[in-house]
């Protein structure tokens, strides 16, 4: 499951430089998550880091992208290999 920022965010800064795959950046309004870079943290902590760090608590799971916890982690298989 990708995650997903909602209009609730206040662009505090904190969950961007935080997000191992560089899934996050600002949209036109609010932050945004890239889901095919969005792997809910896993292959890099135990919990995502945005969700962790988020003060106003808009990081929900995004319904239009379900994933398990094996596909999303084959995509941080896929994400890390590329980087190397």
């Amino acid at each position: 499951m990708a995650l997903m920022i909602t209009d609730e965010c206040i662009n505090c800064d904190v969950c961007e430089p935080e997000c191992p795959n560089h899934a996050i950046s600002m949209g036109e309004e609010y932050y945004q998550i890239d889901p095919g870079k969005c792997t809910e943290c896993v292959g890099h902590f135990e919990e995502p880091q945005c969700v962790m760090l988020c003060p106003v608590a808009c990081i929900p799971v995004n319904p239009a992208h379900v994933e398990t916890r094996e596909t999303l982690m084959q995509k941080y298989v896929r994400l890390t290999a590329t980087q190397a």
